[in-house]
């Protein structure tokens, strides 16, 4: 039993208890004196926030934990409808929660790519979508626009254009890449505005969130899970490692 739910046990006694049914509380009156209790022992709402705290912080753990183990068995557990390059083998996945309009990962996206052309046939990149949408207007918009384009199997390139003009985003930009990637534009438009476009999105911030993605970019190779832009060799040797098998 917590300290705040004893301490308004006790209230709620003295309200129904040792009183006649004329006598009792009014409503008004029992508020009043719960209030005027919390009042006097704040450190019995300050013990009962933190247990709660504590107690949901571990049913995460406990969760993010039991998804780690399953993606570490079974990694092509991550690919489900996700845009994917790379190996065809799928042995060794390397999945991306990142963010159209967050400049850190534009950075990341440069390293990725180079790490990629060299490990293309080792490593299957998926991408997955993480906008954050509270700071950044365009995150979600952009992220839309490149699930449009992956129906017309030209994710990768839409993908690459975002984050390398990613000053350009907006309405008009999303527009222009798709008729420069010959994209059918009616359907470009149908399908970025589609609830399966942002049932698509919402799917991938919640994988991400119940692993443990808190910002972008951050990533998860076999079950290891990183953030921040990474640095190539350290990459490799993750990558080297998942290979030998250690």
């Amino acid at each position: 039993m917590s300290a705040l739910f004893a301490l308004l046990l006790i209230v709620s006694s003295c309200a129904s208890s040792g009183q006649s049914a004329s006598a009792q509380l009014s409503d008004t009156q029992f508020e009043t004196k719960v209030l005027e209790i919390i009042r006097k022992n704040p450190q019995v709402i300050l013990d009962s926030v933190q247990s709660y705290q504590k107690s949901q912080a571990q049913k995460e753990e406990e969760a993010r934990d039991k998804i780690l183990s399953q993606v570490r068995q079974e990694p092509r557990l991550l690919l489900r409808n996700s845009p994917i390059t790379g190996s065809s083998s799928q042995k060794i996945i390397f999945a991306e929660f990142s963010d159209f309009e967050c400049p850190y990962c534009a950075k990341a996206h440069a390293v990725v790519k180079e790490f990629m052309a060299s490990n293309q046939n080792d490593v299957t990149l998926v991408y997955k979508h993480f906008p954050l949408k509270d700071i950044h207007a365009q995150a979600e918009p952009a992220a839309l626009a490149s699930w449009a384009a992956l129906q017309q199997n030209r994710f990768w390139e839409y993908h690459d254009a975002l984050f390398e003009q990613q000053k350009k985003l907006g309405e008009d930009f999303y527009v222009e890449l798709a008729k420069s990637l010959n994209l059918d534009l009616a359907k470009f438009n149908r399908d970025r505005q589609s609830a399966e476009a942002k049932t698509a999105i919402q799917k991938d911030v919640e994988l991400g969130k119940s692993i443990g993605v808190r910002g972008t970019p951050s990533y998860l190779v076999n079950g290891v899970f990183f953030s921040g832009v990474p640095d190539i060799k350290d990459l490799q040797g993750l990558i080297n490692q998942i290979k030998s098998g250690k």
